[in-house]
Formats: C-alpha cells, sequence, structure tokens
C-alpha cells in the first residue's frame, strides 16, 4: 500500500490573517511539502496542473524535475495531467525526460481538469472532452511502446515516421493511473488499458466512489488484465488533524467555511458526514482511512489533500509530522486486512523486474 500527498497548488488567502502568499512562496511551499513527505516516511507526492489563476502548477515537469533532485526515493506524480488539451507527443517526451533525471521514480495520473475555460486556451473544444481523453491517450500510450509511430486520428495532424526521444527509461512507460470523478468513460478507459484507476474521492459520498470502482474492476477483469480484486485502485482523501478532535474543529473550521471549492455551502458537520474529509484526532484518522476498504475493496494507493484553502505551510507541515507519526499503523493494520494474492502498486523497478523475468522465460 502506497501512501502519497497530492497538491492542487491553489494561491488562497489565509481567512485567520487575510494574507495571500505570492506565487513564488506558495511554489517553494510546494516543493518544501513534497521534501517534508519523503522525511515522514510517505511514498508519493503528487502535483496538478493548471493554467489559470489561483492556482500555480502550470509546468508540473519542471517542479517534479527540481523536486527529484532534492529527494532519494519519493515517487513523483501528477494528481492531473491534462490529456485532452496537452500534445500527446510532448506528454510522451516531457515524461520520459523526467524518468530519466529520477532514476524511474515517476507515474502519473490523466485527467481532463476542472477548468473549463483551458479547452479553448490550447484550441480544444470542451464539447470533445471525452473523445479527445480517449484519442490522446492512445496515442501516447504507441508512442512510449513504439520506437517509430504512425498516426492519424481526429483532432491533430498525423504522424508519420515519429519517434519521441527520449525513449522511455528501460524501455518501460511511466506507469498511468487515469484519474475521474464522475466520468465511467474514464474508468472504461483505465481498464481497457489494464491501467491503475485513482477515484479522487472527496467530493462525493462512498456510494458514488464505490459504484465507480466497482465498474472499473469489473471491466478490468472483463478485458482480461487479471480477476476485479487485482485491479490496481488509487483514492483522493483529506484531512485535518490535531492530537485532539475539538482543536482541529475549531482551527481548521475558518479555513473549511472560506474554501474556494466548497465554502460557504454545507457545514464542516455535514461534509465530514457526506464525503471522506475527517477533520480531528489521529485515531478518528486512522479509523475514517481504514473504513475505505469497506467500500472499495483493497487498494494500493491512498493520496491526501492537506496543503489548500489557505493553510499556512508552518500548518501543513504540521500536519505531515501528525501524518507521519500514524502511518506505521495505517500500513499494519491494511497490510493485516489485505486479501492474499493483492498486488502492489507498480513501480518502475516493479516493472522492470517483470519484464526481466518474461525475457528470462522466453530465452
Amino acid at each position: 500500500m502506497q501512501f502519497g500527498i497530492f497538491s492542487v497548488g491553489d494561491v488562497t488567502p489565509d481567512p485567520t490573517t487575510g494574507r495571500t502568499p505570492t506565487e513564488r512562496e506558495r511554489i517553494k511551499a510546494m516543493v518544501r511539502i513534497a521534501q517534508k513527505a519523503e522525511e515522514v516516511g510517505l511514498d508519493v507526492f503528487a502535483t496538478g496542473e493548471h493554467h489559470n489563476p489561483p492556482f500555480v502548477p502550470s509546468s508540473p515537469t519542471t517542479m517534479l524535475g527540481y523536486i527529484a533532485a532534492t529527494t532519494e526515493k519519493l515517487i513523483l506524480s501528477t494528481s492531473t495531467t491534462l490529456i485532452t488539451t496537452n500534445d500527446p507527443v510532448k506528454i510522451a517526451e516531457d515524461y520520459a525526460m523526467l524518468q530519466h533525471l529520477a532514476d524511474g521514480r515517476v507515474d502519473l495520473v490523466m485527467g481532463r481538469g476542472n477548468t473549463g475555460p483551458v479547452y479553448p486556451w490550447f484550441g480544444q473544444d470542451i464539447r470533445q472532452g471525452i473523445p479527445l481523453a480517449v484519442e490522446n491517450y492512445a496515442m501516447l500510450h504507441k508512442l512510449w511502446r513504439e520506437d517509430v509511430v504512425d498516426w492519424e486520428g481526429k483532432f491533430r495532424t498525423p504522424l508519420q515516421g515519429f519517434t519521441a526521444t527520449p525513449r522511455p527509461l528501460d524501455g518501460i512507460p511511466p506507469f498511468v493511473w487515469h484519474g475521474s470523478i464522475r466520468s465511467p468513460e474514464i474508468a472504461e478507459q483505465a481498464a481497457f488499458y489494464g491501467d491503475g484507476f485513482l477515484h479522487n474521492h472527496i467530493f462525493w459520498p462512498k456510494e458514488h466512489t464505490a459504484r465507480m470502482v466497482q465498474f472499473y474492476r469489473q471491466r478490468f477483469a472483463h478485458y482480461g488484465h487479471g480477476t476485479a480484486e487485482q485491479a490496481i485502485v488509487g483514492l483522493g482523501g483529506q484531512f485535518f488533524m490535531r492530537k485532539n478532535s475539538q482543536d482541529a474543529v475549531k482551527e481548521f473550521r475558518p479555513y473549511f467555511d472560506n474554501a474556494p471549492v466548497y465554502g460557504h455551502g454545507p457545514s464542516l458537520e455535514e461534509f465530514s458526514t457526506q464525503t471522506p474529509l475527517t477533520v480531528g484526532s489521529p485515531q478518528q484518522v486512522i479509523d475514517r482511512t481504514l473504513s475505505f476498504r469497506e467500500y472499495v475493496g483493497d487498494y494500493q494507493r491512498q493520496s491526501f489533500l492537506i496543503d489548500h484553502a489557505g493553510l499556512p505551510l508552518k500548518t501543513v507541515l504540521e500536519q505531515l509530522d501528525l501524518l507521519g507519526e500514524i502511518l506505521p499503523t495505517l500500513r499494519s493494520e491494511f497490510a493485516a486486512r489485505r486479501a492474499p494474492g493483492t498486488p502492489d502498486a507498480p513501480t518502475h523497478a516493479s516493472l522492470l523486474a517483470k519484464q526481466q523475468s518474461l525475457a528470462t522465460v522466453t530465452e
């Protein structure tokens, strides 16, 4: 089981002080948060991709390349790589380059994002969002697996005899998760390729998450990649933690009430009941997180959103310290509940070992 954090990189005023960090401060804070994630023993740091205020991570590979140089073990990922508005050739080359620089510590989450105007900014039509996601990923999948590619589709000019450079490290493309909140077509796409499916899981009730994951598992098995239980599943989540639950609620409430996404809507208590948001003590976070398995089955990656809504860097680093303290318990409890034969999340090392094993068998 992998544990990590993901950031959307929002630049949001702190509602308790009224201060808004500069873009430079927010970017530097994200780097420090990633470094701290490794220090406390987490497995993954993921950054979002946005091209509009109030967000700063418009160039995920730039940020992840910098983080790669300052970490040793951390898997570097994305919480969304915009498969609809990025050119697949550029994705293929950028993330292969990052693979080499990071010695394979790279995977990524393909998604459509949550900002409608981004489509015309990059010359695309939002009404074609799903077809773009399907066609662009089919092209990317081919670019990473074939040295010379001929390609013709609906949404871009054809390729003839094209080679993306550099080639993936050891001939192994980065592992891909397909991220979605509500689109079964994306779960279907993940299942078709035998890729991972990551459900955002922070805005919707557990029943919705369970339906989406179950659909992906069934289709994964349908396409012959293994049993439904062997499908590769990731979940999002979010928490705010203090040693005392009352202190957590009191401190987090102004941030929740003024958050850009869900502020001025349901109360903190209502939202915590209706979604996986957990605001409370370390034990409450442990218990709530362990409960996710009850409705999605054994899964491979748990990512938390903790640096949003204007929370200052000092507070986020304190949250990471607390997460580091409960991490051994989460690891041991998930492991104790895990059904035999449940696969681990693929990594570059495990995919390389599998490739070498298959090569040995065929020799």
